[in-house]
Protein backbone atom coordinates (compact mmCIF):
# COMPACT_ATOMS: atom_id res chain seq x y z
CA UNK A 1 0.00 0.00 0.00
CA UNK A 2 1.39 3.40 -0.93
CA UNK A 3 1.45 6.26 1.57
CA UNK A 4 -1.22 7.98 -0.51
CA UNK A 5 -3.47 4.91 -0.35
CA UNK A 6 -2.89 4.61 3.39
CA UNK A 7 -3.79 8.25 4.01
CA UNK A 8 -7.02 7.83 2.05
CA UNK A 9 -7.97 4.64 3.91
CA UNK A 10 -10.10 4.29 7.03
CA UNK A 11 -7.76 4.36 10.06
CA UNK A 12 -7.10 6.16 13.30
CA UNK A 13 -4.93 9.27 13.21
CA UNK A 14 -1.44 8.06 12.32
CA UNK A 15 1.93 9.26 13.57
CA UNK A 16 4.54 10.20 10.95
CA UNK A 17 7.90 11.93 11.12
CA UNK A 18 10.34 13.83 8.96
CA UNK A 19 14.10 13.48 9.32
CA UNK A 20 17.00 15.48 7.98
CA UNK A 21 19.98 13.82 6.26
CA UNK A 22 23.29 14.31 8.06
CA UNK A 23 25.69 17.01 6.95
CA UNK A 24 28.18 15.84 4.31
CA UNK A 25 30.69 13.47 5.87
CA UNK A 26 28.68 12.83 9.06
CA UNK A 27 27.33 9.46 10.16
CA UNK A 28 23.76 8.28 9.67
CA UNK A 29 23.74 7.13 13.29
CA UNK A 30 22.06 10.31 14.56
CA UNK A 31 19.20 9.72 12.13
CA UNK A 32 18.88 6.16 13.46
CA UNK A 33 18.88 7.44 17.06
CA UNK A 34 16.05 9.86 16.31
CA UNK A 35 13.93 7.19 14.66
CA UNK A 36 14.74 4.54 17.30
CA UNK A 37 13.46 6.95 19.93
CA UNK A 38 10.17 7.41 18.10
CA UNK A 39 9.60 3.83 16.92
CA UNK A 40 7.37 2.94 19.93
CA UNK A 41 4.69 5.19 18.38
CA UNK A 42 4.59 3.11 15.17
CA UNK A 43 5.29 5.77 12.55
CA UNK A 44 3.24 5.04 9.46
CA UNK A 45 5.92 6.50 7.19
CA UNK A 46 9.13 8.50 7.38
CA UNK A 47 9.89 11.53 5.19
CA UNK A 48 13.46 12.42 4.28
CA UNK A 49 14.20 16.00 3.32
CA UNK A 50 16.60 17.01 0.58
CA UNK A 51 18.50 20.24 0.05
CA UNK A 52 19.49 22.20 -3.01
CA UNK A 53 23.06 22.67 -4.16
CA UNK A 54 24.66 25.73 -2.61
CA UNK A 55 27.35 28.01 -3.99
CA UNK A 56 30.55 28.09 -1.96
CA UNK A 57 33.78 30.01 -2.53
CA UNK A 58 37.14 28.47 -1.71
CA UNK A 59 40.25 30.49 -0.99
CA UNK A 60 42.86 29.40 -3.54
CA UNK A 61 45.66 30.93 -1.48
CA UNK A 62 46.74 33.60 -3.93
CA UNK A 63 44.09 36.16 -3.16
CA UNK A 64 41.71 34.46 -5.56
CA UNK A 65 38.52 32.59 -4.76
CA UNK A 66 37.02 29.83 -6.88
CA UNK A 67 33.28 29.26 -7.11
CA UNK A 68 31.93 25.73 -6.48
CA UNK A 69 28.52 24.19 -5.97
CA UNK A 70 27.94 21.39 -3.51
CA UNK A 71 25.23 19.52 -1.67
CA UNK A 72 25.78 20.13 2.04
CA UNK A 73 23.36 17.32 2.93
CA UNK A 74 23.57 14.68 0.20
CA UNK A 75 22.21 11.17 0.37
CA UNK A 76 18.41 11.51 0.50
CA UNK A 77 17.96 8.49 -1.79
CA UNK A 78 20.56 6.41 0.06
CA UNK A 79 19.03 7.26 3.45
CA UNK A 80 15.55 6.40 2.19
CA UNK A 81 16.87 2.98 1.15
CA UNK A 82 18.73 2.49 4.45
CA UNK A 83 15.66 3.38 6.53
CA UNK A 84 13.40 1.15 4.47
CA UNK A 85 15.78 -1.76 4.98
CA UNK A 86 16.34 -1.14 8.68
CA UNK A 87 12.78 -0.40 9.79
CA UNK A 88 10.53 -1.87 7.10
CA UNK A 89 8.49 1.34 7.08
CA UNK A 90 7.51 3.25 3.92
CA UNK A 91 10.04 6.01 3.26
CA UNK A 92 9.18 9.19 1.42
CA UNK A 93 12.16 11.03 -0.07
CA UNK A 94 11.63 14.64 -1.02
CA UNK A 95 12.25 15.61 -4.64
CA UNK A 96 12.89 19.29 -5.29
CA UNK A 97 13.28 21.47 -8.35
CA UNK A 98 15.73 23.75 -6.56
CA UNK A 99 19.29 23.20 -7.72
CA UNK A 100 18.50 20.20 -9.95
CA UNK A 101 18.03 19.83 -13.68
CA UNK A 102 15.16 17.76 -15.03
CA UNK A 103 17.73 15.21 -16.24
CA UNK A 104 19.19 14.85 -12.75
CA UNK A 105 15.70 14.38 -11.35
CA UNK A 106 14.97 11.72 -13.96
CA UNK A 107 18.11 9.87 -12.87
CA UNK A 108 16.87 10.07 -9.28
CA UNK A 109 13.52 8.56 -10.32
CA UNK A 110 15.34 5.71 -12.02
CA UNK A 111 17.44 5.04 -8.88
CA UNK A 112 14.38 5.12 -6.64
CA UNK A 113 12.48 2.79 -8.95
CA UNK A 114 15.35 0.29 -8.82
CA UNK A 115 15.18 0.46 -5.02
CA UNK A 116 11.42 -0.08 -4.95
CA UNK A 117 10.83 3.32 -3.32
CA UNK A 118 7.83 4.81 -5.09
CA UNK A 119 6.45 7.28 -2.51
CA UNK A 120 7.57 10.89 -3.00
CA UNK A 121 6.97 14.39 -1.72
CA UNK A 122 7.35 16.78 -4.67
CA UNK A 123 8.44 20.34 -3.89
CA UNK A 124 9.85 23.37 -5.63
CA UNK A 125 12.39 23.99 -2.87
CA UNK A 126 13.96 27.16 -1.56
CA UNK A 127 15.66 30.00 -3.35
CA UNK A 128 19.44 29.94 -3.35
CA UNK A 129 20.95 31.78 -0.43
CA UNK A 130 21.24 35.45 -1.35
CA UNK A 131 18.79 35.33 -4.27
CA UNK A 132 15.70 37.52 -4.04
CA UNK A 133 13.72 35.25 -6.38
CA UNK A 134 13.71 31.61 -7.31
CA UNK A 135 16.01 30.80 -10.23
CA UNK A 136 15.77 27.25 -11.60
CA UNK A 137 18.86 25.23 -12.39
CA UNK A 138 19.83 25.13 -16.05
CA UNK A 139 17.42 22.68 -17.66
CA UNK A 140 15.37 22.58 -14.48
CA UNK A 141 11.85 23.43 -13.36
CA UNK A 142 10.55 26.75 -12.10
CA UNK A 143 7.52 25.34 -10.27
CA UNK A 144 6.61 22.17 -8.41
CA UNK A 145 3.72 21.52 -10.79
CA UNK A 146 6.27 20.99 -13.58
CA UNK A 147 8.02 18.32 -11.52
CA UNK A 148 4.65 16.70 -10.79
CA UNK A 149 4.11 16.53 -14.54
CA UNK A 150 7.57 15.03 -15.07
CA UNK A 151 6.87 12.29 -12.53
CA UNK A 152 3.59 11.50 -14.28
CA UNK A 153 5.34 11.37 -17.67
CA UNK A 154 7.88 8.98 -16.17
CA UNK A 155 5.04 6.86 -14.78
CA UNK A 156 3.63 6.68 -18.29
CA UNK A 157 6.95 5.47 -19.69
CA UNK A 158 8.04 8.72 -21.37
CA UNK A 159 11.62 9.87 -20.81
CA UNK A 160 12.97 13.37 -21.31
CA UNK A 161 14.82 12.33 -24.47
CA UNK A 162 11.55 11.31 -26.07
CA UNK A 163 12.12 7.58 -25.74
CA UNK A 164 9.43 5.40 -24.28
CA UNK A 165 9.94 2.46 -21.96
CA UNK A 166 7.98 -0.02 -19.93
CA UNK A 167 7.82 1.09 -16.26
CA UNK A 168 10.44 -0.84 -14.29
CA UNK A 169 8.29 -1.29 -11.20
CA UNK A 170 5.41 0.33 -9.38
CA UNK A 171 4.16 3.77 -10.33
CA UNK A 172 5.30 6.72 -8.24
CA UNK A 173 2.67 8.37 -6.08
CA UNK A 174 3.36 11.69 -4.45
CA UNK A 175 2.22 14.40 -2.15
CA UNK A 176 2.91 18.13 -2.30
CA UNK A 177 3.23 21.01 0.16
CA UNK A 178 0.46 23.35 1.33
CA UNK A 179 0.68 26.58 3.31
CA UNK A 180 -2.06 27.36 5.84
CA UNK A 181 -0.62 30.87 6.21
CA UNK A 182 0.13 31.31 2.47
CA UNK A 183 3.38 30.73 0.62
CA UNK A 184 5.62 33.74 1.01
CA UNK A 185 5.70 34.37 -2.75
CA UNK A 186 1.97 34.02 -3.42
CA UNK A 187 0.10 37.24 -4.14
CA UNK A 188 -2.77 36.17 -1.92
CA UNK A 189 -4.38 33.06 -0.48
CA UNK A 190 -6.66 32.63 -3.51
CA UNK A 191 -3.75 32.42 -5.93
CA UNK A 192 -1.85 30.14 -3.55
CA UNK A 193 -4.75 27.68 -3.42
CA UNK A 194 -5.11 27.88 -7.20
CA UNK A 195 -1.46 26.81 -7.55
CA UNK A 196 -2.07 24.03 -5.04
CA UNK A 197 -5.09 22.80 -7.00
CA UNK A 198 -2.96 22.71 -10.15
CA UNK A 199 -0.52 20.37 -8.39
CA UNK A 200 -3.37 18.10 -7.33
CA UNK A 201 -4.69 18.09 -10.90
CA UNK A 202 -1.16 17.15 -12.00
CA UNK A 203 -1.34 14.01 -9.89
CA UNK A 204 -0.66 14.84 -6.23
CA UNK A 205 -2.59 12.46 -3.98
CA UNK A 206 -2.21 14.31 -0.68
CA UNK A 207 -0.92 17.54 0.84
CA UNK A 208 1.43 18.04 3.79
CA UNK A 209 1.32 21.46 5.38
CA UNK A 210 4.04 23.83 6.39
CA UNK A 211 4.41 23.94 10.18
CA UNK A 212 1.86 26.06 12.03
CA UNK A 213 1.11 26.83 15.67
CA UNK A 214 -2.51 27.94 15.35
CA UNK A 215 -4.87 25.07 14.56
CA UNK A 216 -7.57 27.49 13.45
CA UNK A 217 -5.31 28.43 10.52
CA UNK A 218 -5.11 24.77 9.50
CA UNK A 219 -8.88 24.17 9.75
CA UNK A 220 -9.61 27.35 7.76
CA UNK A 221 -7.07 26.27 5.13
CA UNK A 222 -8.70 22.86 4.77
CA UNK A 223 -12.11 24.48 4.40
CA UNK A 224 -10.85 26.82 1.67
CA UNK A 225 -9.22 23.93 -0.15
CA UNK A 226 -12.45 21.93 -0.06
CA UNK A 227 -14.39 24.93 -1.37
CA UNK A 228 -11.89 25.14 -4.24
CA UNK A 229 -12.48 21.48 -5.14
CA UNK A 230 -9.31 20.05 -3.55
CA UNK A 231 -10.46 16.79 -1.97
CA UNK A 232 -7.23 14.89 -1.23
CA UNK A 233 -6.08 14.32 2.39
CA UNK A 234 -4.44 17.40 3.95
CA UNK A 235 -1.90 16.34 6.57
CA UNK A 236 -1.04 18.85 9.32
CA UNK A 237 2.67 19.32 9.93
CA UNK A 238 3.72 20.49 13.37
CA UNK A 239 7.03 21.15 15.11
CA UNK A 240 7.45 21.82 18.83
CA UNK A 241 9.34 24.89 19.96
CA UNK A 242 12.78 24.04 21.34
CA UNK A 243 14.94 27.17 21.59
CA UNK A 244 14.83 30.88 22.37
CA UNK A 245 16.17 31.76 18.92
CA UNK A 246 12.97 30.44 17.33
CA UNK A 247 11.12 33.48 18.64
CA UNK A 248 12.41 35.42 15.64
CA UNK A 249 13.84 32.63 13.47
CA UNK A 250 10.56 30.80 12.77
CA UNK A 251 8.53 33.85 11.66
CA UNK A 252 11.45 35.10 9.55
CA UNK A 253 12.39 31.79 7.93
CA UNK A 254 9.00 30.16 7.49
CA UNK A 255 6.78 33.25 7.29
CA UNK A 256 4.39 32.01 9.96
CA UNK A 257 2.68 33.68 12.91
CA UNK A 258 2.65 32.56 16.50
CA UNK A 259 -0.78 33.01 18.10
CA UNK A 260 -0.84 35.71 20.76
CA UNK A 261 -1.32 33.31 23.65
CA UNK A 262 1.75 31.33 22.62
CA UNK A 263 3.76 34.48 21.90
CA UNK A 264 3.10 35.82 25.40
CA UNK A 265 4.20 32.57 26.99
CA UNK A 266 7.25 32.44 24.74
CA UNK A 267 8.30 35.93 25.89
CA UNK A 268 8.28 34.70 29.50
CA UNK A 269 10.78 31.92 28.74
CA UNK A 270 14.29 32.55 30.04
CA UNK A 271 16.08 29.43 28.81
CA UNK A 272 15.89 26.78 26.13
CA UNK A 273 14.58 24.37 28.76
CA UNK A 274 11.69 26.77 29.40
CA UNK A 275 10.99 26.87 25.65
CA UNK A 276 11.09 23.07 25.36
CA UNK A 277 8.57 22.72 28.20
CA UNK A 278 6.30 25.26 26.51
CA UNK A 279 6.76 23.53 23.16
CA UNK A 280 5.68 20.19 24.58
CA UNK A 281 2.66 21.68 26.34
CA UNK A 282 1.55 23.56 23.23
CA UNK A 283 2.29 20.59 20.97
CA UNK A 284 0.16 18.27 23.10
CA UNK A 285 -2.76 20.68 22.90
CA UNK A 286 -2.32 21.05 19.14
CA UNK A 287 -2.04 17.33 18.52
CA UNK A 288 -5.00 16.43 20.72
CA UNK A 289 -7.26 18.86 18.88
CA UNK A 290 -6.05 17.61 15.49
CA UNK A 291 -6.52 13.99 16.52
CA UNK A 292 -10.03 14.76 17.78
CA UNK A 293 -10.75 16.12 14.29
CA UNK A 294 -9.77 12.71 12.85
CA UNK A 295 -6.98 13.96 10.61
CA UNK A 296 -5.38 11.12 8.63
CA UNK A 297 -1.97 11.67 10.23
CA UNK A 298 -0.08 14.22 12.27
CA UNK A 299 3.30 14.82 10.67
CA UNK A 300 6.07 15.83 13.06
CA UNK A 301 9.16 17.74 11.93
CA UNK A 302 11.83 16.13 14.07
CA UNK A 303 14.94 18.26 13.51
CA UNK A 304 16.42 18.94 16.98
CA UNK A 305 13.07 18.01 18.50
CA UNK A 306 13.00 14.22 18.96
CA UNK A 307 12.73 14.39 22.77
CA UNK A 308 9.85 16.88 22.56
CA UNK A 309 8.03 14.82 19.93
CA UNK A 310 8.45 11.75 22.11
CA UNK A 311 6.83 13.58 25.04
CA UNK A 312 3.96 14.81 22.86
CA UNK A 313 3.36 11.39 21.34
CA UNK A 314 3.30 9.74 24.79
CA UNK A 315 0.50 12.10 25.79
CA UNK A 316 -1.50 11.86 22.57
CA UNK A 317 -1.10 8.39 21.04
Amino acid sequence: MSVAEFLSSNHKTAFSIEVLPPVRGKSIEQVFKTIDRLMPFNPAYINITTHRTEVVYRDMGDGMFQRFTEHTRPGTVAIAAALKGRYGIPTVPHMICSGFSAAELENELIDLEYLGITDLLVLRGDRARGDNRFIPAEGGHSHAVELCQQVQEFNNGRMLNGKEHEPLGGRFTFGVAGYPEKHEEAMNMESDIAHLKAKVEAGAKYIVTQMFFDNSRYFAFVERCREAGINVPIIPGIKPLTSLTQQTLLPKTFHIDLPEELAKEFCRCRSNDDVKALGVEWGIAQARELKAANVASIHFYSMNAAASIEAIAKAVY
